[in-house]
Parts: C-alpha cells; sequence; structure tokens
C-alpha cells in the first residue's frame, strides 16, 4: 500500500481551487459540495496557500472570525510544502506525520498543481468499502423506521 505511487491515486482526481480573495463561507460550501476537506488556495497556476476543515474550525469558528467577511488569504496555510506524482504514498505520509497535516498538494514539474494526496488515500478501497456499507446501513435504517 505505501508503494502506490501518487500519480495513481490522484487519477481522475479534479483539482478543486480557489483564489485568495475567497470568503470562508465559499469555501466551505464548496469543500462540502465536494466532499473534501481541504482545497488548494492557487494564483497564477501556483499553489499560494491551502485551506483545511481544521482551520475552518480553528482559525474561523474558534477565532470568532465571520466567515463573509474573511477570506481564505488571512486563515490558510501559506505555501504549504508539495509532492510530486511521481513519488510513493509512503513518502507523502512520513510527510503528513513529519508535518503534522492530513493533505499534500500535488505538483507538476514545473510547480502547477495537479492534485491532493490525503491521509485517507493511505487507506484506499477499504475505507471506501466502509463507507459503502454505512451508507447502505443508513438506508436501510431509514426504511424500516
Amino acid at each position: 500500500m505505501p508503494n502506490r505511487i501518487i500519480s495513481t491515486i490522484i487519477a481522475g482526481q479534479s483539482v478543486v481551487t480557489a483564489s485568495k480573495e475567497t470568503t470562508v463561507r465559499a469555501a466551505c460550501s464548496l469543500m462540502a459540495q465536494k466532499k473534501i476537506g481541504a482545497l488548494l488556495v492557487v494564483e497564477n497556476n501556483r499553489i499560494a496557500g491551502i485551506f483545511t476543515e481544521r482551520d475552518a474550525l480553528n482559525k474561523v469558528l474558534a477565532g470568532n472570525l465571520d466567515p463573509d467577511k474573511t477570506s481564505l488569504s488571512q486563515v490558510m496555510v501559506a505555501n504549504p510544502q508539495t509532492i510530486r506524482a511521481d513519488k510513493p504514498l509512503g513518502y507523502a505520509l512520513q510527510f503528513m506525520v513529519d508535518g503534522g497535516f492530513r493533505h499534500v498538494p500535488v505538483v507538476d514539474e514545473n510547480g502547477a498543481p495537479v492534485g491532493m494526496v490525503s491521509a485517507r488515500d493511505a487507506l484506499g478501497q477499504d475505507m471506501v468499502q466502509l463507507e459503502r456499507n454505512q451508507k447502505l446501513r443508513e438506508h436501510l435504517e431509514e426504511n424500516i423506521a
């Protein structure tokens, strides 16, 4: 599993981005719509930052900031560490452990964003199957009640 190459993990993944001026509320709505835990803040096809669920909770909500007036530039992690798509997943996971984060932006040889690898990716198909089973259980419970 840790030997899987990042390019195979992010294959077919769309890069979800926002600008520095995007409000926190708009970013959170986009993340909820796309069912993702982080998005890339991009400027001139380069990663300027990353905004995560943790940022929304710890910086915005706990910081008593107005999500309609707070821009991503105020609360994003600027200039995050990135990884190339030709690296193994284990390398990205070690990156996450060492840095204390759960998402690593993936860039091409020119530094342009091509995807995002997350701690969840380490669980691969096992996690996907677990989520499917949970949704099935919830569906069955709703129909029984």
